[in-house]
């Protein structure tokens, strides 16, 4: 929005040129972000204490967690505002791969809205049934997959790119990419939610990921620093770092008020839609593999009650009763279970992630 603003004065005035790169844009979209975080955060949680939006905790979960019953949920759409007010304000909105991202971002954080008012209606953990929110996840899913490989501009655009190694990639034909970017995008939404289970769990290592994709989008936008790090080039990904600048400024912003104690949960809306997000930006600049990396914590997390429910159904069908391989799932409760506290659990994954982000940043350089 403001950039044609920028560019139409800079016809009289050279300093405003300074608006057309996009580093000086993303630091604003960032401060834009936090100032639009802050500001509405106490007026936002004080809405949602009102409409009596609270959090329905698991009665069968951890026993220190029911005193979180009734805390606001649905502070993911704090984090939607900021984001989108703070992209508008500052991507190139002639740029489809940011219109991508706000129709993706929207979209998921209406599925999660859904949820989120669907337990809070029926005063249940549970919301929508698993058939009718992985519906609509898949044939969003689905669309973007298939959108952006008819938009792709070169064959390069389409493969799966090989971390660690010099220009190795894999070939996945249309049918291979549309399959690989439904399951990276979807799954990416899903493991978010799952980790969503402790303040600040989630956010702050979404924050950590995003802001690396945004670092890949910039590089994967210039011609020159694509063919010397030997990516892809991306035609318009570089746009995309706003985005990635101003959901790491919401992020933070959203911890402001969700850290231990939380003030606000995000719910499924916020969840569900920063994850979908995320995995977006790594099908658009080909870094697939370098996020399961970087996000290795939360895909942990999904593997986590993916082997806790498959096994409790395979041993409860052979022997009658079904065992478990963790004391609870997620992964994060495993280790409540066992006697870490919350802020422990919390940081200690803050910290995996930090070191993952590096490893997945270092595949820029490692070849």
């Amino acid at each position: 929005m403001l950039l044609d603003l920028f560019s139409w004065l800079a016809r009289e005035h050279s300093f405003f040129n300074v608006f057309s790169y996009i580093s000086i844009r993303a630091v604003l979209a960032i401060i834009t972000a936090l100032i639009v975080s802050f500001v509405l955060g106490p007026w936002f949680i004080k809405k949602l204490g009102d409409y009596s939006f609270g959090q329905y905790v698991r009665t069968d979960g951890i026993e220190a967690h029911i005193i979180k019953t009734g805390t606001p949920t649905m502070g993911g759409g704090l984090i939607l505002i900021a984001i989108l007010f703070s992209t508008l304000l500052w991507a190139d909105l002639s740029n489809r791969y940011i219109w991508l991202l706000i129709v993706v971002t929207i979209t998921f954080a209406l599925i999660g809205l859904v949820d989120d008012y669907s337990k809070i209606k029926n005063k249940k953990s549970d919301g929508l049934s698993a058939l009718h929110k992985y519906g609509l996840q898949s044939f969003v899913g689905f669309s973007v997959a298939t959108y952006i490989l008819l938009t792709a501009t070169t064959p390069e655009s389409t493969e799966l790119l090989i971390p660690f190694l010099k220009d190795a990639s894999i070939p996945l034909g249309a049918t291979g990419f549309i399959l690989l970017a439904y399951i990276v995008i979807v799954g990416s939404s899903n493991a978010v939610n799952l980790t969503d289970g402790l303040d600040g769990l989630a956010i702050m290592p979404a924050v950590m990921v995003v802001s690396a994709l945004g670092i890949f989008a910039y590089l994967s936008g210039n011609t020159i620093f694509s063919s010397y790090l030997s990516i892809p080039y991306i035609q318009g990904a570089g746009e995309l770092t706003i985005f990635c600048a101003a959901l790491a400024g919401a992020g933070l912003g959203f911890l402001w008020f969700n850290a231990y104690p939380a003030e606000v949960f995000m719910g499924d809306l916020g969840s569900l839609s920063i994850g979908a997000a995320m995995g977006t930006i790594a099908i658009i600049v080909r870094q697939e593999i370098v996020l399961m990396i970087m996000a290795g914590v939360f895909v942990v997390e999904t593997i986590s009650v993916a082997l806790q429910v498959s096994y409790f159904r395979y041993t409860k069908k052979r022997f009658g009763v079904g065992k478990r391989i963790f004391l609870m799932a997620p992964l994060h409760h495993h280790y409540e279970k066992k006697g870490w506290k919350e802020t422990q659990v919390v940081v200690r994954f803050w910290i995996i992630t930090m070191m993952l982000v590096l490893i997945g940043l270092a595949s820029l350089k490692i070849r």
